[in-house]
């Protein structure tokens, strides 16, 4: 029995994040949207008009929480009380899963607000698989680990991330969010194969994808969140789901976030672009015949 099935984690369809931008139009005109994604950190804090709104998010839609600053890499001790607070807010909107990314964001008291990559190496890979189980018991719910976009990498890597994810999400048993843009971005920074990647993911680990823009930088490409889905990035999610099969996909748009039909229309092409993929008969996916 695979990850999914055992943890009976289904496809939610499509969603997007919920954002200031959108709040009052979307508590008042409650608009047709299949899910929506907040970050875990913005609901901490217990009342106030957050928690309020998150309340009435949480009684029209199902809601998943996505975190930014857990640190799973990071040389300090897990934060008690981080896990703590997150803990509640997974019960509170009684979420089938929650998610954060693979990366470190400081180290003692100095954080840098970003995600920052880690070396891909078996010192590392026993570090994070730890804390991995640590996080998962507390929560009481499948974790999710994000594959991160990228920039620079280690000398001392011994190991692609894509591999470096397959062993950690077994050894850990946890699931991955398979961030589509991200392994574009990384790809094109990097040199390497993105279909490659992605065809290397193990399906069934998968709970959870995105689909963003990014910025074309010359030399890089910059993950922004802050544009349109490429062309190039939706072949890539074809590929995710006809490896994987129905997922829970996100279109994220964090940055230049534009009026809610703009975001909507965005959602309305992953949910075409899916029903493209999986309308192929059963027998021909590969995702149907590991199942």
């Amino acid at each position: 029995m695979g990850f999914r099935e055992r943890h009976a984690i289904r496809d939610l369809g499509v969603g997007v994040g919920f954002r200031r931008p959108h709040v009052v139009q979307v508590l008042r005109d409650r608009p047709p949207m299949d899910w929506f994604e907040v970050i875990s950190e913005n609901y901490f804090a217990e009342g106030g008009i957050q928690r309020r709104n998150l309340e009435e998010l949480r009684a029209a839609y199902r809601v998943v929480p996505h975190g930014v600053s857990l640190s799973i890499g990071g040389a300090e001790p897990l934060d008690a009380d981080y896990l703590s607070r997150l803990r509640a807010l997974v019960r509170s909107l009684d979420a089938p899963w929650c998610s954060d990314h693979l990366c470190w964001t400081g180290f003692g008291s100095f954080d840098v607000h970003d995600l920052l990559p880690l070396p891909f190496t078996q010192a590392t890979l026993d570090h994070v698989v730890e804390r991995v189980k640590r996080v998962q018991g507390e929560l009481g719910v499948p974790f999710a680990l994000e594959n991160a976009s990228s920039y620079m990498e280690y000398r001392e890597s011994t190991m692609p991330e894509e591999a470096f994810l397959a062993e950690l999400s077994e050894r850990a048993d946890c699931g991955l969010l398979l961030d589509v843009n991200n392994v574009y971005v990384s790809a094109h920074n990097h040199g390497f194969d993105a279909r490659a990647y992605i065809d290397a993911i193990p399906a069934d680990r998968v709970v959870q994808m995105h689909v963003a823009g990014h910025a074309d930088k010359g030399a890089y490409l910059l993950d922004t969140h802050g544009d349109h889905v490429t062309a190039e990035v939706w072949d890539l999610y074809r590929r995710a789901l006809r490896r994987c099969g129905p997922t829970s996909t996100l279109v994220e748009w964090d940055e230049s976030i534009p009026a809610w039909e703009v975001l909507s229309a965005e959602a309305a092409q992953a949910r075409a672009v899916r029903d493209e993929v999986l309308a192929t008969p059963r027998e021909e996916q590969p995702w149907a015949s590991a199942t």
